[in-house]
């Protein structure tokens, strides 16, 4: 079942999988609760729940314009909080279940040139680590997957990071999609796409004045928001 705000790459998509499909923002609160209920009145039982919907945010907290700001909020953090909420039945039904959460290594570490964006992250971050422990007695696992610098179209990298160096880490979605699949065929809680990008995070913990020294120089070719 694919849940996105598109109709027309949703059809297509799922035109090439057999899937069902829904539009939807998965920022609007009411929209979600009203979507899951159709949903799950024809597949009471969820299995398994990705949220990965997201929205790029390429300036930082003086530069952002109020209204980006708060729809990197609704998407990017309450989009998961609600739709976890709204398809919660469906997961006890079909439990032992199971929900990904796509956040990122901006969750973890504060990237300046998008500050909002890695502030979202680090809600979404919180709130994955805080209802693992929720819905682990109720048979639900909860996997949080944190992708770096990853190419998307609605993501791009390569092109619009200042330091070349940087572009070198970019990474397919594919190769995040089968990290995924990797995670929930080993029930892996709290990952890392690719897995050297922890260090980030360690570096972060262990020499932040160093994480900032080096994170002040990097930025985007041009701002996008």
């Amino acid at each position: 079942m694919l849940v996105a705000r598109g109709e027309e790459r949703l059809r297509a998509v799922a035109d090439e999988t057999g899937a069902e499909y829904a539009v939807c923002d998965v920022g609007d609160r009411p929209a979600v609760e009203r979507v899951a209920g159709d949903i799950l009145g024809r597949h009471p039982r969820i299995g398994l729940l990705v949220n990965d919907a997201g929205v790029p945010g390429r300036r930082g907290f003086l530069e952002a314009d109020a209204k980006a700001i708060e729809q990197l909020v609704r998407v990017n953090y309450l989009g998961s909080v609600w739709t976890l909420r709204a398809f919660l039945r469906g997961l006890e039904a079909a439990a032992p279940s199971s929900v990904v959460n796509i956040v990122s290594v901006a969750g973890v570490v504060a990237f300046p040139p998008s500050g909002p964006y890695s502030a979202a992250k680090h809600a979404q971050l919180a709130f994955s680590r805080a209802i693992a422990a929720e819905l682990r007695p109720r048979g639900i696992r909860v996997h949080t997957v944190n992708p770096g610098l990853v190419e998307t179209e609605g993501f791009p990298q390569r092109d619009v990071l200042r330091m070349p160096v940087v572009g070198r880490l970019v990474v397919e979605p594919d190769r995040v999609a089968e990290h995924v699949a990797r995670v929930l065929r080993r029930d892996r809680r709290e990952t890392f796409v690719p897995g050297w990008y922890r260090i980030a995070a360690l570096g972060q913990a262990l020499l932040p004045g160093a994480v900032h020294r080096v994170l002040s120089r990097a930025g985007y070719r041009r701002e996008r928001m």
